[in-house]
Order: C-alpha cells, then sequence, then structure tokens
C-alpha cells in the first residue's frame, strides 16, 4: 500500500466515459465560459481596484492587472492541457492523481476547500453588506442581531456601528438558496448563472462606456507614482505588490475544471472555458481599472470599501447607483453559485476514489446531481458565513488557490516525462518554460502573503493529513482494490 501509487489514467478516462452512470452532461463551451466569467468577475473587481490603486500601484493598477494575468494564464494553459486529457471532475485534485499520487492528490483535495469552500463563505458576507446597502435605500432595516456575527464589528453607509450581532443571516440564506439551487440540477444552475453573468458584464460595460467621457486625465499624473522608499509602496515594486492583491480577482477561473464531467464536449470546451473566461476577464478588468482611476485620483480609494459606487458617483448618473448595486449583487451571486459547484464536486470525486465516505458521492435519483454533499457544504459554509468574520480568512483562500496551481504546472511537467503519447487535444504550448514561469509567479505571490495565513494553511493541512492516515488511507480504492 503506497500513498505515492498515481491513478491510471485508463481508468480515469473509464470514469469519465460513464457519465450516464453518474453526472450528467449538459454544460456547453459557451456555458463553460459563462461558469468562469461567473467565478472571476465579483469581489475583486468591485473592492480590491481601489485597494490596489490607493496603496501600491495608484493609476497603474492597470500593469498589475496585467501581472496578475500573465500569472494566472501560465496555470490556465496547464489546467487546459490535463482538462482535455482527463475530463473527470475534480479539478487539480484529480490531476494530481494521475501525475504525483494518491497523497498528494489528498493535500491538493484538502487544500482546495480553502479555495471553494471558504471562497463561497468569504463573497456571502460581502453579498450580504451590499443587500444591506440595497435595502436602506428603501429605508428597510433589519434587525441588527441578524445582520452580523458575534465576533465583528460592522459599520454602515448612514454612519450606524453594529458591535457583534447573533448571525449574519443574509449570507446564511443566500448561501442555503444557492445550495438547494444545486442540488436541484446543473443545467438549471448554469441557466441562472448565465443570466447572472449576462447581467454584470453588462454593468461593467456600461460602466466603462459611461464613465470614459468623465475621465480627468490629470488623475492619471504620475501613471507609476514614485517609490515611497518601502517596498510595495508604488514604483515597480508597487505594481508587483498590486498583482498580489488584485490575484483576488482571477480566483475562480480554475472552478470550470472542476466541471468537466458535466461538459458535453470536455476536449474542446475545457481549453475554451478556461482560457476563454480569463481572457475576457483580463480585459474588462484593465478597461474597468483604467476608468475608475480616470474618474478619481487613485489616493482617495484609501480605506474606501466600494471603489466601483464612488467613482461612478463622478459620472453624473446619480440614478443608476442602485442598478451598480444590483449588479454587484448579481456577481456575487454567480461567485458563490460557481463556488458551491466546484466545492461539491471535488468532494464527490474523492469520496468516488474512497478517501472519504460515500455519502459525499451518492447522485439524486431524478437531478443526477451529488445531492448529499450539495447539504452538507449548504449547513458548512453557512457557518462560516454566519458566525465567523471571513473576511480575515481572505488569505487563505489565496493561498489555497496558489498552492493548487503550483502543483498543476508540476504536473504538467511530470505528465509530459511519464506518459509523452497520451492523447492531448489541447497542448501546453513552450514547455517545460510555461509551467516553471507558473510556478515561479505563484510561489512569489504566496511569499507575499503574510505569515499568519501560512500559519493557517499549516494548521489545515496537519488536520487533512490526519484524516487521510486515519480513514482515507484505509479505504482508498485504488490501494485497497477489494474494497
Amino acid at each position: 500500500m503506497s500513498i505515492w501509487k498515481t491513478k491510471p489514467l485508463s481508468v480515469l478516462l473509464n470514469e469519465a466515459s460513464e457519465s450516464e452512470k453518474g453526472l450528467k452532461r449538459t454544460l456547453s463551451s459557451g456555458s463553460l465560459v459563462a461558469l468562469g466569467v461567473g467565478a472571476i468577475i465579483g469581489a475583486g473587481l468591485f473592492s480590491l481596484t481601489g485597494i490596489a490603486a490607493a496603496e501600491h500601484a495608484g493609476p497603474a493598477v492597470t500593469l498589475s492587472f496585467i501581472l496578475a494575468a500573465i500569472g494566472c494564464a501560465f496555470a490556465g494553459l496547464c489546467y487546459a492541457e490535463f482538462a482535455s486529457m482527463i475530463p473527470v471532475a475534480g479539478s487539480a485534485y484529480t490531476y494530481s492523481y494521475a501525475t504525483m499520487g494518491e497523497f498528494m492528490a489528498w493535500i491538493i483535495g484538502w487544500d482546495l476547500v480553502l479555495e471553494y469552500a471558504l471562497g463561497a463563505a468569504t463573497v456571502g458576507v460581502s453579498w450580504s453588506r451590499y443587500l444591506l446597502e440595497l435595502l436602506n435605500k428603501y429605508n428597510i432595516h433589519l434587525p441588527h442581531n441578524l445582520i452580523c456575527s458575534p465576533w465583528e464589528t460592522l459599520k454602515l453607509s448612514d454612519g450606524t456601528i453594529i458591535e457583534g450581532g447573533m448571525i449574519n443571516l443574509p449570507a446564511v440564506i443566500i448561501v442555503s438558496l444557492l445550495s438547494l439551487l444545486l442540488i436541484r440540477g446543473t443545467k438549471e444552475s448554469a441557466s441562472i448563472n448565465n443570466f447572472l453573468v449576462v447581467l454584470k458584464v453588462t454593468v461593467v460595460i456600461v460602466f466603462i462606456v459611461l464613465g470614459w467621457g468623465y475621465i480627468d486625465t490629470a488623475n492619471y499624473t504620475p501613471y507609476i507614482p514614485k517609490n515611497t522608499g518601502v517596498f510595495g509602496e508604488f514604483g515597480w515594486s508597487g505594481i508587483a505588490a498590486g498583482a498580489g492583491t488584485v490575484f483576488f480577482a482571477f480566483i475562480g477561473f480554475d472552478a470550470v475544471s472542476t466541471a468537466a464531467q458535466e461538459a458535453k464536449n470536455p476536449q474542446k470546451g475545457m481549453p475554451i472555458g478556461i482560457l476563454g473566461s480569463l481572457v475576457i476577464c483580463t480585459i474588462l478588468y484593465v478597461l474597468f481599472a483604467h476608468v475608475m482611476t480616470g474618474l478619481v485620483p487613485y489616493y482617495e480609494f484609501a480605506g474606501d470599501a466600494k471603489p466601483a459606487a464612488t467613482a461612478f458617483a463622478k459620472t453624473g448618473y446619480t440614478f443608476l447607483q442602485t442598478g451598480l448595486i444590483v449588479a454587484i449583487l448579481a456577481g456575487y451571486t454567480s461567485v458563490i453559485l460557481v463556488m458551491l459547484m466546484g466545492q461539491s464536486r471535488v468532494f464527490y470525486t474523492m469520496s468516488k476514489d474512497g478517501l472519504l465516505p460515500s455519502f459525499f458521492s451518492e447522485i439524486h435519483s431524478k437531478f443526477r446531481t451529488p445531492w448529499k454533499t450539495n447539504l452538507f457544504f449548504l449547513v458548512f459554509v453557512s457557518l462560516f458565513a454566519g458566525f465567523v468574520p471571513v473576511s480575515d480568512l481572505g488569505h487563505m483562500v489565496s493561498i489555497g488557490t496558489l498552492l493548487a496551481f503550483v502543483l498543476v504546472c508540476i504536473g504538467v511537467m511530470v505528465m509530459r516525462k511519464k506518459m509523452p503519447d497520451a492523447p492531448r487535444s489541447f497542448r501546453t504550448p513552450l514547455v517545460p518554460f510555461v509551467p516553471i514561469a507558473g510556478i515561479v509567479i505563484c510561489l512569489a505571490l504566496m511569499y507575499s502573503l503574510p505569515n499568519e495565513s501560512w500559519v493557517r494553511l499549516v494548521i489545515w493541512m496537519a488536520l487533512g493529513i490526519a484524516i487521510y492516515f486515519t480513514y482515507g488511507k484505509k479505504n482508498s480504492k485504488l490501494n485497497n482494490p477489494r474494497k
């Protein structure tokens, strides 16, 4: 029994061919692109752009977006090769199982909980904050005990300060509703996600088009503010630090790969979904950041949690402010939806391999979805969203994602060495340069994260390793064929 035993490619492909017994293939290439855009455009664009501009890059935050996108593109190219080779649910977990063995697959599967589950909880809290802003515009005020977790202080736009409540009920409700929607079916979820994506992309484009005419070019001078003498505070190092900040805005494109087993034509659709969504979002991000820093001097975004609304107010289209908030709510909703879907598919695949209880891989007889997994994460994510100030865990989401990217880049090189003749409908170009570049950039961004995020990562991984050796290893179907 070896913890380094790899899962044969033939077995993975056989699992993919048995889709009629498992997950239902309903997603077109267009739906996969929308899935990626739905996961990417959200909290990052509407909140972190201002922070990166005010604290690190100034108007050159546009260059920060491009730098972050390049790092994601290297990893995305590696994801695309794997997704076309191994069209099975599970994302980086499945790829690691095929290249680096069971133990590394478990590590990355457990690590993905940080990205998807805690990511959904974090965005759920942000969704709740914008909902309160929308309700306040119509003088609707929810009881303070029901809009804030016990361990955080909430400041509303009207100046009201809430020192800890009982539960963040709006966050719990949105997580619960979307989890129930995912149980109903992937096709239905994708249809709603497509609508939400169209809505928020439309508003982003409206922001760019309407805002362009109000740009004050004086706000772009200097385009790259002089470094203050501290690394990361403006100058070229500030652009790099800004890239680390706005990297959060790109988290999610890899969620497309978790839906491989539900794609109609995964060999073609996976690369289109992953790279297409990344390209579309990068273009929108750069234009959005250019307009935003042209409307308002970058230093005015310091400490501003709603920079998009602040910038849009300069246009004079105040009647569209409510529409902007509604679009942001739609954006957050689709991010939560995709994160919850990605997490359930990873656990579904780990359960199918015996590393988790069979509970997680039970398929609903009518809807053909892993409904018990969805119910489990309904409770798990709701607890974080309702009772924990998960904004403090944002760096955990990022470090988990970066670790996944690193392992996928390593995996491509390993697979090229071990199985050079395996069919690949998409090949990562310039190997080993592209995967090595992806590894270097992702490790550099991990290094830039606070020490607390590394401590939390170590604690989380220690818990995961304990579960593997007490349950996963003993019940692994690969290492225990009789089971």
